[in-house]
């Protein structure tokens, strides 16, 4: 599964190539350079790395070898006070790798930077190895890491060309720009203007936690209805953009003891932030029709037709729930994904016709990368 083909999958093989290249190394060498040299001072064997964080850095390559240890460190702190990285996180970030060759020599690896597609990665902190991770956590919005992962031993080497998997030469460097993140329980701000209601859904909702919906006993309106209940003041979100977003799902249809039961939400995920593709089939076409155009920040009511969900019965829906749906949406953020890799188009959305719950997908997502629906 695999929905940010180039801009997330290919940086993060790169830094799973990068990482594995250090799996024999002594654990007191994975120590991040500037915690062994005190706080206050990087690893002089770090290349230099300038240039505002969040525009494509300008880095220098030291007049030595690569070393044969891994180095890390933070060339750059932001100033994101309450914006801590968290080991839960879900980060926006833009990623750079560049090999280093020889003593001042260097080049940025070709489709490995999140400047080169012109689209953030998305960083699930959860998934990401202890050498990257340790040292984004506590770090402030806005700071820059660099990475320095030796050269692949002899042995490493064989194993990446048997498996085709390329082989680089000299040190990996990454520089990772931390430019935004989503916590679990992350929810708009603001105050709803309006609960729904009129013949439609009632929706409460206190703080961070899972809303409350009240589903008339009435029959369901025939065409898709998406109300604003918080409209945000962000950038309208675009079609083919990756969003972010918490949501809960219940069927307009009662069960057998009168209830509304909730189907999927990513609230019984712990409030972790789903993302997935819009407007590309990635998921259902009440999603893609409701979502789009809406701005960034708001809280949306959907009430999706089956015709644009699941389908309207049992058999239609084929395990999914059919008929009416109500969302809860939650809309976050919304990112540019980068352009398909080539001989990749259509692997943007592996459902191209949003089959299965959302639920369903969000679970393959994480077992494959937890990049969204």
């Amino acid at each position: 599964m695999h929905r940010r083909a180039a801009a997330l999958a290919v940086p993060l093989t790169a830094i799973t190539l990068a990482v594995s290249s250090c799996a024999n190394i002594p654990e007191e060498w994975r120590t991040p350079a500037f915690l062994r040299m005190g706080e206050e001072q990087l690893d002089s064997r770090i290349p230099t790395v300038t240039g505002p964080v969040g525009e494509e850095p300008e880095i220098t390559f030291p007049d030595a070898e690569p070393p044969e240890e891994e180095l890390s460190g933070i060339v750059s702190e932001g100033s994101g006070e309450g914006e801590l990285v968290r080991v839960d996180d879900l980060l926006i970030a833009n990623v750079a790798q560049y090999q280093w060759t020889g003593p001042g020599e260097g080049e940025a690896v070709e489709g490995q930077s999140s400047y080169e597609t012109g689209a953030p990665d998305l960083i699930r902190m959860e998934q990401m190895p202890e050498q990257i991770g340790d040292v984004l956590v506590n770090q402030p919005v806005g700071s820059r890491a660099v990475y320095v992962f030796p050269p692949l031993t002899e042995e490493e080497r064989q194993q990446a060309e048997a498996s085709g998997q390329p082989a680089p030469e000299g040190a990996s460097v990454l520089v990772i720009d931390l430019m935004n993140r989503y916590n679990k329980g992350s929810v708009v701000s603001g105050e709803q203007t309006t609960n729904g209601g009129d013949g439609l859904p009632e929706v409460t909702q206190e703080g961070h936690s899972e809303p409350t919906i009240d589903v008339p006993d009435t029959d369901p309106p025939e065409e898709l209805e998406v109300v604003p209940l918080i409209e945000g003041n962000g950038d309208e979100v675009e079609e083919g953009q990756q969003v972010i977003v918490q949501y809960t799902g219940v069927r307009w249809e009662a069960d057998e003891d009168g209830d509304h039961e909730v189907f999927d939400s990513t609230w019984s995920r712990g409030g972790d932030p789903f993302d997935t593709t819009i407007g590309a089939g990635a998921v259902i076409e009440g999603w893609d029709e409701g979502m789009v155009g809406q701005p960034v920040g708001s809280r949306l009511l959907l009430v999706v037709p089956g015709s644009m969900a699941y389908g309207e019965t049992e058999e239609e829906a084929m395990g999914a729930p059919a008929g009416t749906l109500v969302f809860v949406i939650d809309v976050l953020g919304a990112y540019d994904n980068p352009p398909p890799a080539e001989g990749a188009e259509g692997e943007g959305s592996e459902s191209a016709e949003g089959e299965g719950s959302a639920e369903e997908q969000a679970d393959a997502s994480e077992e494959d990368g937890g990049d969204g629906e």
